[in-house]
């Protein structure tokens, strides 16, 4: 929970952390290597100096320091899984489910632990996708439309087997789809994170909330003209948000354009932990304010209202999270007590 000087408190949902393994170990070719060093170069170049972790570390952390930079200094009260399997890449895929679901209930009430999807994996995928959501109760997925697969160098989310997944995550109450759009990771291709498939997808499942994970960057224009159009497309901050620290102008200009078209209830904060924590982060935009000629120009408000929604309000929302209520679960946990 971040508090104000004032004492107000403000309820952090963090809507974008993983718990990877990408050490050299678990690599199955050099595209796992290519594909771990890239973020670290992300890591690197976006973090604080006093916040950069040792290349082993980064590459494969314990569930522990995970816990720890989340809720006990990080500020976090909830946090979102966001799975990617990559198994062209890692012999026991980049990350887990299934160990996501043993820290989720460890941790009562402070995970929620989404699944994911890949169209091309056909029948099967689908009866797996059934799995997740009778036996892990998941009411969202992670979609990496880029992630290789054989021959294939990704996937649209018009294809008609992706839409047979959409149908299905409708049927099963899986409402929430998260799509990483935009920022290309070594080796992936560029244009398979285009964020363009989102409109006919938003469109044809009205039903469904599409949160685009990193707002499309750097096409930030073609998010936007879409976003505007259909009421359940998300604007997720993940990567957007560390540029407060190393280009704030920038990132000024990026979040005014979201709120200038998307709007205050449809944007999410995300750390994208362990990418970057939660802590600096939170503390950076809690203090951070909109140039006055920006302001001006969008008509933007960066108000602590506005601020308070972006943490956790808007994602409470999605997923149907009681804040006070949940408020009351975690006062005492064993979480809170380390704190």
């Amino acid at each position: 929970m971040f508090k104000t000087a004032d004492g107000e408190e403000i309820f952090v949902i963090d809507g974008h952390i993983a718990l990877w393994d990408g050490s050299p170990e678990n690599q199955l070719n050099i595209h796992g290597a290519q594909f771990i060093n890239c973020f670290y170069d992300y890591h690197k170049n976006l973090s604080p100096a006093e916040n950069l972790w040792p290349k082993d570390k980064f590459e494969k952390y314990d569930a522990d320091t995970l816990v720890n930079d989340l809720f006990v200094k990080g500020y976090v009260d909830m946090a979102i899984f966001q799975p990617v399997f990559l198994t062209d890449f890692y012999k026991n895929g980049f990350g887990d489910i299934e160990k996501n679901a043993e820290l989720a209930k460890k941790y009562p009430g402070r995970f929620i632990g989404n699944g994911t999807f890949d169209p091309r994996d056909g029948e099967r995928g689908l009866e797996y996708l059934e799995y997740l959501a009778v036996n892990h109760g998941v009411k969202g997925v992670k979609l990496y439309t880029a992630e290789w697969r054989g021959s294939s160098k990704g996937y649209k989310l018009t294809d008609p087997w992706a839409q047979r997944y959409l149908e299905k995550c409708e049927q099963l109450g899986i409402v929430n789809i998260h799509v990483h759009k935009g920022p290309t990771i070594t080796p992936l291709n560029r244009d398979a994170f285009d964020v363009a498939d989102i409109d006919d997808a938003a469109s044809s499942f009205p039903g469904l909330n599409f949160i685009v994970e990193h707002c499309g960057l750097p096409r930030l224009e073609d998010f936007c003209w879409i976003a505007t159009q259909e009421s359940n497309v998300y604007a997720g901050l993940a990567v957007a948000i560390p540029f407060i620290h190393t280009r704030p102008r920038y990132f000024a200009e990026i979040i005014s354009e979201l709120l200038y078209w998307v709007g205050e209830d449809r944007i999410l904060f995300g750390s994208d932990y362990a990418l970057w924590e939660p802590k600096w982060l939170i503390e950076k935009f809690m203090a951070f304010e909109l140039p006055e000629d920006i302001q001006q120009e969008t008509g933007a408000n960066l108000t602590l209202s506005v601020k308070r929604k972006i943490l956790g309000e808007n994602a409470a929302r999605l997923y149907g999270i009681d804040i006070e209520a949940q408020k009351a679960k975690i006062r005492s946990d064993k979480v809170a007590i380390r704190g």
